[in-house]
């Protein structure tokens, strides 16, 4: 009975083939432009205010929208649909359980986790999402449920946008997959 369970561990298929040269080159461009865009934001004309333009989820969104584009993971619903359900979860976490955080913390990710699932619009970054909301500082707990928009689905959209434009530009890539 054991022996079944780590065998699962074991894995069943051999690692993806290695992506060509034009292709990580494009994905670098898409990263550079996109996080480059949000950064200069959040860094240049809201340097100077309180509001945040620029997260750590971005960062992981930026591998799936411009290196793994053809994942459903990436496409333009589980991009703005699992970073804006998960902001929400993960500020109404803090805000019910702030006395608690650690539960707050987990109560944010897993609940983001189930919902993006049910709405069909899983992105691994936004449990990351959820989670900055909860952990985020002052900056970002001050926000309260505006985090869903700045800095959340503002990014989200700059980084949406980027993809669409460099991802197109490449006669061999193509982005999205799909919509909704």
């Amino acid at each position: 009975m054991m022996g079944g369970y780590f065998r699962k561990m074991a894995g069943t298929t051999q690692s993806p083939p290695r992506v060509s040269l034009a292709e990580m080159l494009w994905s670098w461009l898409g990263a550079f432009v996109g996080i480059g865009a949000v950064a200069y934001l959040n860094y240049g004309p809201l340097e100077t205010t309180t509001l945040v333009l620029l997260i750590g989820s971005f960062g992981a969104s930026a591998v799936l929208i411009y290196g793994a584009i053809k994942s459903p993971l990436a496409q333009p619903r589980n991009l703005l649909g699992g970073h804006i359900i998960s902001a929400l979860i993960g500020v109404t976490a803090f805000k019910l359980l702030v006395p608690h955080l650690w539960l707050a913390a987990a109560l944010a990710v897993a609940t983001s986790i189930a919902v993006m699932h049910a709405t069909r619009t899983l992105h691994p970054p936004g449990g990351a999402t959820a989670l900055i909301a909860v952990m985020g500082g002052k900056n970002i707990h001050e926000l309260g449920y505006w985090y869903v928009l700045m800095p959340v689905g503002a990014g989200a959209l700059i980084l949406l946008m980027v993809a669409l434009l460099v991802n197109n530009l490449a006669t061999k890539r193509q982005y999205p997959e799909f919509w909704w």
